[in-house]
Order: C-alpha cells, then structure tokens, then sequence
C-alpha cells in the first residue's frame, strides 16, 4: 500500500560570487551624447544564484542563498534580500559588490542591458565561499552554482563545487559559460543550464535548427559531463536530454516585457520540483512556466506564484491531452 505522507522536499543551496544590485529604469529614447531623462527606477538584488533562491522561496520551497557582499552597494544589497526574507549567507569581500542596470526605451519596447564587471575576490574570500558550501552542502539535496566569476576567481571554481558535491552526496547544478562552464563539464555535474549561444560557443560552433540543438545537449549526456542538460531556447522553449531521451517544450503564448531573470526562474521551478519528487516532464513544464512568467513581469521583477502555477496547470492539462504547448 502506498504511503500517504507527502515526500519531505530535498534542501536546496545556492551560490552567488558575482552578484549584482540590479537598477532599471526607463526613457522615451535611447540617444548618444544627449541626456536621457529616465522615470522611475527599481532596485533589485541580483545574480543567478540568488536569483534562484528567490523565486525557490516564492514558490514555496526552502532554500539558503551563499552570497558575496561589499562596499555601500553590498550593504544595500543585503538589505534587499533579508527583506525579502530570504535565507542567507554573505561573504563579505573587499571590493564593492558590482552593479547592472537595464534601460526600457518606451518608444520602441527594446530593452538595454549593461552587465557591469564583478570586483576581484582575494584568495582568502573565494575559499572562504568554498568552505561555506562545504558546511552547509544538503546530504541529498542540490547545489546550484550559477553566474558570472568575478576576477580573481579560478575558471576551475565550479568544478571544486562539483568535488564537495560529490563528496557529501549532494547534486550540483551549474548555470555558467565559457571556461567556467568546460571547468565543470570536465569534472562532471548533475545539470547544467546553458543557453543555445553558451552550448554553441563551447562546442565552437553556432547551434542552427533542431537537430544541431538536440545532438549538442545529448552529447554532453553520453560523455559523462552532465547527467541532464536543460538547454533554454528563448521564446522557442527548452530541451532536456538526459540517458532517458530527449524532452522538448514550447512555451505558452505570453507577453514579453523583459527577459530579465527568466533564465534563474526557469533553473528555480526546474531544481523546487525536482527536489519535490516530481519527474523531469513535470520539472520542464514548471520550469517553462517560471521562464514564461518572469518574461510577463517588467524590468528585473521576478515571477509571481500565483502566474507560475497558472501556466504550469496550463502545461500540465496540454500535456495530458497529448496537445503540445504554443
């Protein structure tokens, strides 16, 4: 007889060395040499990491976000995240926590980002990082290393992630690119997130149609370096291959008013259902629906509980009606 008590969900921990206090505004116009008068601006406490700690916890999962913080914006930075209740752990570094800013320009709907380079962590700081997640690594939960490495920080440095994971029994996911990403690939991950541009880039070549897409995230699965990869495709969906096959998942039609952040929420909804026992079908589709509903939200908002489950039954009632999503 089945057990009726629910599944106790597996803890997640995340971690952030290159976070960002992320500032959007907005201007009628975009021009060089003149100046743009902006309207209200937005602060937000950023970085893929954090990022996916947040959304983790508005959709009801459990989650502690590892972060570096200094200078005034880390202390700004820190008052954002605690007021969002998130829990945490700050490295406090030297250098100023860097800052990106997004800039709407109402007249056209296109949308500038300027992503800002990190403050170079000493030795000392990044070990420090290390010996955190070693402490606080979940014995059967998951750990997701993602964003940017600031100066400073080794290129193996995800990998050494990947090492404790192993060693506590935990499952290390990586959101990263470039030598960062081949680091860990190398040393071997349970899931890695990358973008149809970041998967063509570390195989030196552009991924062109389906085909090239699909045989680019399986041939990371038949050589050991991930046991999943979910290959986010933008407004055309994901793909997912593992040993299991190969998944695939249009998105539903929403509108977009920023992609900001999309990336972090779709890793976030994808790792809560995993830890929640669910099946990878049922971790896409939620995952798709974070991805879609953070596009619906302006500047670097996040998504809303309540959209992400709306468009994840939508997903879920396609998908038993063996309708693909639109």
């Amino acid at each position: 007889m089945p057990d009726p008590r629910p599944t106790p969900m597996q803890p997640i921990l995340t971690l952030t060395v290159n976070p960002a206090l992320d500032l959007s505004t907005a201007t009628e116009h975009v021009i060089s040499g003149h100046k743009m008068r902006c309207g209200a601006s937005r602060l937000d406490p950023g970085g893929g990491g954090v990022n996916v700690s947040r959304v983790v916890q508005r959709l009801g999962g459990r989650t502690l976000a590892i972060y570096t913080a200094g200078g005034p914006t880390g202390e700004a930075y820190r008052r954002l995240i605690e007021a969002e209740r998130v829990p945490t752990l700050a490295v406090p570094i030297h250098g100023n926590t860097r800052e990106d800013f997004t800039v709407d320009e109402t007249t056209t709907g296109k949308q500038f980002r300027f992503v800002l380079q990190g403050p170079e962590l000493t030795e000392a700081e990044w070990r420090l990082c290390l010996a955190l997640v070693a402490d606080s690594l979940p014995a059967g939960g998951y750990i997701v290393a993602s964003g940017s490495l600031p100066p400073g920080v080794p290129d193996d440095f995800y990998a050494r992630v990947a090492r404790l994971a192993r060693r506590h029994g935990a499952r290390c996911i990586v959101d990263a690119s470039g030598p960062a990403l081949a680091e860990a690939l190398a040393e071997g991950v349970f899931l890695v997130k990358p973008s149809r541009r970041e998967l063509g880039l570390h195989f030196g070549t552009t991924l062109e149609g389906e085909e090239s897409e699909v045989e680019a995230a399986a041939a990371l699965v038949a050589d050991g370096a991930a046991e999943h990869v979910a290959l986010t495709l933008g407004g055309e969906g994901a793909v997912l291959a593992s040993e299991s096959g190969i998944l695939r998942l249009a998105v539903p039609r929403v509108q977009v008013r920023s992609t900001v952040g999309a990336g972090d929420s779709f890793l976030a909804a994808f790792v809560l259902r995993l830890a929640q026992g669910r099946t990878l079908a049922e971790s896409l589709r939620a995952a798709v629906a974070a991805g879609s509903a953070t596009v619906t939200t302006p500047a670097t908002e996040l998504c809303r509980r309540d959209e992400v489950e709306r468009l994840e039954a939508e997903l879920n009632i396609r998908a038993a009606d063996g309708i693909p999503a639109e």
